[in-house]
């Protein structure tokens, strides 16, 4: 990898273009492993909580840890992780909603899942909604005094391993019934999903360090968390124009919630436990707007089963404001 590192520096103007070409490869071979895991015997939800949110967050927390490790801003690692939030609960649920609409009260569709049929299971993702609301609130209060130090990391971490005990005992309880997670092409398929991670890493630690580097203009150090927010919530778009295509509005709905709690509160615990994390003027506003979005979702989901056209446009229009308030101005 060094000699690659040394020939990619010597290119110049590729560089970066190499380097994002690489994240991108990386991301979806993560990606393409999981659909072995959901033939070995994950539901929708499940897939949803549990295991996609590693893979399409594993940018967002490769980019906390390399912030904390070199002293980085941890304004940089906020900003990350609420355009990342914000982008999953508005533009990227918002979208396939206007396109396909995301209804889950349709009949259950035959799928490979052993059992015979897809339960679209509401409560589950009514269950990861409310915990976003829980996890947004808790960031929201801690942040009111101005900075998250040791404490409030070891807090944030300890939370999110709380919440994904409850799913690791889901899925041990899946396995016990069907005895068919754990197969063969396992080892492979983590052995592809580690090399996933370390290209991942390879490619933020360089872009990072590239952009860092830049004073001036768009792409500098100035706009790394919002930059790298847009960037690493591409991987999440995928995931939910692919599974919304498929018709599978249970995975779309619990990737994105998912994902969401891999930035809040985890990204947010693991740069605190590095160093204390000054909190930038955006991020009580932010933090509130984000709350209202996660509160209407369970609104709807609670109320209708769906997220209609309407709600789509609704919410692709809140991340228009979003854009506006928090970057334009």
């Amino acid at each position: 990898m060094y000699p690659f590192l040394h020939w990619v520096d010597a290119g110049g103007a590729w560089g970066p273009w190499l380097f994002l070409a690489l994240f991108f490869a990386a991301s979806f071979l993560m990606l393409w492993r999981l659909e072995a895991l959901a033939a070995a015997g994950f539901h929708g939800t499940l897939l949803g909580a549990l295991v996609l949110p590693y893979c399409s967050g594993m940018g967002n927390l490769i980019f906390a840890f390399i912030l904390g490790r070199n002293h980085g801003n941890g304004a940089d690692v906020m900003v990350n992780s609420l355009v990342n939030n914000l982008t999953n609960f508005t533009f990227v649920l918002g979208v396939p909603a206007l396109i396909w609409g995301i209804n889950l009260q349709k009949p259950a569709e035959k799928t490979a899942v052993p059992g015979g049929e897809n339960t679209h299971d509401r409560l589950d993702i009514l269950f990861t909604l409310t915990a976003g609301l829980f996890f947004t609130g808790v960031v929201w209060v801690l942040s009111r005094k101005g900075r998250l130090d040791y404490s409030d990391g070891l807090l944030l971490a300890g939370l999110f391993l709380f919440w994904q005990s409850f799913h690791v005992l889901d899925a041990l309880k899946t396995h016990a019934r069907h005895g068919k997670l754990i197969h063969w092409l396992l080892p492979l398929d983590l052995l592809a999903i580690g090399a996933g991670a370390y290209g991942i890493y390879v490619s933020t630690d360089w872009l990072v360090d590239w952009v860092e580097k830049r004073p001036v203009g768009f792409i500098s150090a100035g706009h790394l968390g919002w930059l790298s927010g847009w960037l690493m919530v591409l991987p999440n778009a995928v995931l939910a124009f692919n599974y919304g295509w498929r018709r599978r509005p249970e995975v779309v709905y619990a990737s994105q919630v998912g994902d969401a709690h891999v930035s809040i509160p985890l990204c947010l615990g693991i740069f605190a436990l590095f160093h204390p994390l000054t909190v930038p003027a955006m991020t009580i506003p932010a933090l509130q707007l984000l709350l209202g979005v996660i509160g209407f979702h369970f609104l709807l989901v609670a109320g209708f089963g769906k997220l209609s056209r309407l709600a789509g446009l609704t919410l692709t229009a809140v991340y228009g404001y979003f854009l506006y308030t928090g970057w334009l101005k």
